[in-house]
């Protein structure tokens, strides 16, 4: 196969899932020597994006106006002077844009649904990709439900991945870890066990369904602890105080960490006893599952959507019918009372996402 050109489009490149995903193809693509362009407004990935050997084009195509589609023309001739082959949109305002800008060009069209977006016009541009990749069996089946005219067989289920080598397993408990996050915060000190929920400072993490069970744990006499890294944002601090209060009023707040996002995430894996993924909103893929496996963690979380779909092919001890406190407090309880960590070798899910899109672009390309 000939060097391919492909431009991968999404509004900024500041953090997250899609960006992490952008960043990961991008790699792929320029070490098996094709050329990578990413279209954006910019962030603090950019950098790391070019020192991969990516190019970035500022554009600021994620904006919901239309005054978006003044980027049309700037699309258009990106696309004819790079000699795109594959144009591949991440979100809905940056497909649209491409949508237009791909009138009467050679380029192939494919769209990656990254999440479970209420189905609208608007939402449907993802799904009207040549070739449309589905970041789980949760999200095929959701645009198959809510867009009955999408041929079943423009979809590919892509499953996001994770290196195993950055998330090493660790042994259970791993004192050295459970030291340094107590060194760091305090109030993670203790002989009892660690809980630690990963997630930004929203609703829809399940931060309140943590600090409820934290109260029924300490209840039954445990000396569990809860950390929760991401919760602490400076833009959300009305819902940090309403999280404090509820640990207050519970009798908790002493053993809980509310804190902002750690780089070193394998660390505060290792430093746990078991990790909760509790989305209040069912998702799309549910990484943290990985990661948490990978690194010899046990998990519980609501069973449903992609993190439904994460725990029952890697940790199906961890599942609890969703929203059941009950269940969830003697699910935690029992994981911990048993101390088995998960023995499962996590194969390179990370390679596989980027060799299977890969294959994708060339099996378009290839219909050129």
């Amino acid at each position: 196969m000939r060097p391919l050109t492909v431009v991968q489009l999404l509004p900024a490149l500041e953090s997250g899932g899609v960006e992490r995903s952008t960043l990961e193809i991008a790699d792929a693509l320029v070490r098996a020597g094709h050329r990578a362009v990413v279209v954006s407004a910019g962030g603090r990935l950019v950098p790391a994006l070019e020192a991969m050997g990516a190019r970035h084009v500022a554009l600021d195509i994620g904006r919901k106006s239309p005054l978006s589609l003044r980027h049309v023309p700037a699309l258009r001739r990106l696309f004819a002077t790079e000699r795109a082959d594959i144009v591949h949109a991440r979100s809905r305002v940056p497909a649209w844009l491409a949508r237009f800008a791909l009138r009467g060009g050679d380029a192939r069209f494919v769209t990656t649904v990254h999440g479970l977006n209420s189905p609208s016009r608007y939402s449907a541009v993802m799904a009207s990709g040549e070739r449309v990749v589905c970041v789980s069996e949760t999200v095929r089946a959701h645009v198959l439900r809510h867009y009955p005219w999408v041929d079943p067989a423009r979809l590919r289920v892509i499953p996001r991945g994770i290196d195993p080598a950055a998330f090493p397993r660790a042994p259970l408990p791993d004192p050295a870890a459970r030291a340094e996050a107590a060194a760091l915060h305090p109030r993670l000190g203790g002989d009892g066990p660690l809980l630690l929920l990963p997630g930004r400072g929203t609703r829809l993490k399940g931060h309140a369904d943590a600090i409820g069970l934290l109260a029924r744990l300490r209840g039954q006499g445990s000396d569990a602890r809860l950390w929760m890294p991401g919760a602490l944002d400076p833009a959300r601090a009305r819902y940090r105080e309403e999280l404090e209060a509820s640990a207050r009023a519970l009798g908790v707040a002493e053993a809980l960490a509310i804190t902002a996002p750690t780089a070193a995430m394998a660390r505060a894996y290792a430093a746990s006893d078991l990790v909760l993924q509790l989305s209040r909103k069912a998702e799309a893929f549910g990484r943290t599952v990985l990661e948490a496996v990978a690194c010899g963690r046990p998990v519980a979380g609501w069973d449903h959507g992609g993190v439904g779909e994460q725990l029952a092919q890697w940790w199906p001890e961890g599942a609890v019918v969703p929203f059941d406190m009950g269940a969830l407090a003697a699910n935690v309880a029992g994981q911990l009372a048993r101390g088995a960590a998960p023995a499962v070798t996590m194969p390179d899910t990370l390679r596989a996402m980027q060799e299977a899109t890969l294959s994708l672009y060339a099996e378009l390309a290839g219909q050129h």
